[in-house]
């Protein structure tokens, strides 16, 4: 194995799942990579609530009623991690106010990734979602409207082996440029 880049490499959108239960301590080794995560002046505003059992049935079943989308695969996961970002603090809000930058989305991609990235490194499936009911999840978890609920994340282990994606080749993603020297 050649380190991180086989590790990416290795890593898919998992939408087919055994259904065999994820052990705590994966799902902790993976919060422990969560830990690691830069975020805008270390304000580690994230907090994963993870969803199993009935609990993660009834949080799938409110969080894509009434959404027209192919994400029902969500409720053969066997856990799913509802990724909430907090609003109030004040780099994310001085950053939407004076940058238009929404620094707390780029915070939770950061973190989002260290997680799916250390669940392929044991071996777990996960599958980013985006497209739900953000208010419903929120009102079944408890948490007031000061936190952004930007991602669920699916995570158990996978039916089958995933098919390889077609990825642009590095030419085709990015250019070199420098300045002229006087």
């Amino acid at each position: 194995m050649n380190g991180f880049i086989d590790l990416v490499k290795k890593r898919r959108s998992i939408r087919s799942y055994r259904s065999d239960p994820v052990p705590r301590e994966m799902i902790e080794s993976c919060i422990e990579a969560v830990r690691y995560a830069p975020s805008a002046s270390n304000t580690q505003g994230w907090r994963f609530f993870i969803a199993e059992g009935e609990f993660k049935e009834r949080l799938v079943g409110e969080a894509m009623k009434g959404v027209v989308v192919p994400n029902k695969f969500a409720f053969e996961a066997p856990v799913v991690v509802v990724l909430a970002m907090k609003l109030s603090v004040v780099t994310h809000r001085l950053g939407a106010g004076m940058k238009n930058t929404r620094y707390h989305l780029i915070d939770a991609g950061i973190a989002g990734e260290h997680f799916v990235l250390q669940a392929a490194e044991l071996g777990l499936g996960t599958c980013w979602i985006g497209w739900f009911n953000k208010r419903a999840v929120r009102r079944l978890l408890g948490v007031s409207a000061l936190w952004d609920i930007p991602a669920l994340i699916t995570l158990g282990f996978p039916a089958g082996e995933p098919k390889p994606k077609n990825r642009l080749a590095a030419s085709e993603i990015c250019t070199f440029r420098s300045a002229k020297r006087p």
